[in-house]
């Protein structure tokens, strides 16, 4: 008994290392999108490989938030290892509207407000964007509709300032709440700040 017990306890550790060296390290996109509603793990990281085609959500609107513990674990499942270096708390993938130029993410930057007084709505508000969740900051001017994504350092109700880092360039841009996980720069700031109910409809 002795022996077939040295022999079970010896399998298992030769599975658990043979699971962990076939995890391949993937890492994050930047802005992850879906084009047919069924999200995969090639839509959230680079370098998924063969599960790329996995599925882990399902996004019936504009946008699905995911647990960042839950998706870890579904990444593992794949044979992934994302080790989540920002200790994001969740992922948001939304529906693909077609890539952003390099350049429109530098005229956001640059068009972006900075150093704007700090504001919170009369009695509070309640909370849209923890800090550490990826944000999409939205610029607006003259009919031309720029994003990027970026993490919240902050946590934001509607309304409220909210800094972003944008991981692709380490830039931080100053936003302005106005839904969850979702962020406005430029004049459409001030019009949130104004009356923030109104997105709050939307």
């Amino acid at each position: 008994m002795t022996r077939i017990r040295r022999t079970l306890v010896l399998a298992a550790a030769l599975a658990a290392v043979s699971s962990a060296a076939w995890a391949g390290p993937v890492s994050l996109k930047s802005n992850p999108v879906d084009d047919d509603g069924r999200v995969t793990l090639g839509d959230i990281f680079d370098g998924a490989g063969a599960a790329a085609e996995v599925v882990v959500a399902q996004r019936v609107g504009p946008s699905v938030v995911i647990e960042a513990g839950q998706l870890q674990a579904q990444a593992r499942q794949a044979g992934l290892d994302w080790t989540n270096p920002n200790g994001l708390r969740r992922v948001a993938v939304r529906r693909s509207t077609g890539p952003v130029s390099a350049a429109a993410q530098t005229d956001l930057q640059a068009s972006a407000p900075q150093n704007r007084p700090v504001y919170r709505p009369a009695g509070g508000g309640q909370q849209v964007i923890a800090r550490n969740d990826m944000v999409r900051v939205t610029y607006q001017v003259g009919g031309v509709n720029l994003s990027i994504m970026g993490k919240a350092m902050r946590n934001a109700a509607l309304g409220e300032p909210v800094a972003v880092l944008n991981t692709a360039s380490n830039r931080v841009i100053d936003a302005v709440a106005s839904g969850p996980g979702q962020a406005v720069a430029g004049p459409a700031a001030d019009r949130v700040r104004a009356n923030p109910q109104q997105f709050a409809a939307r």
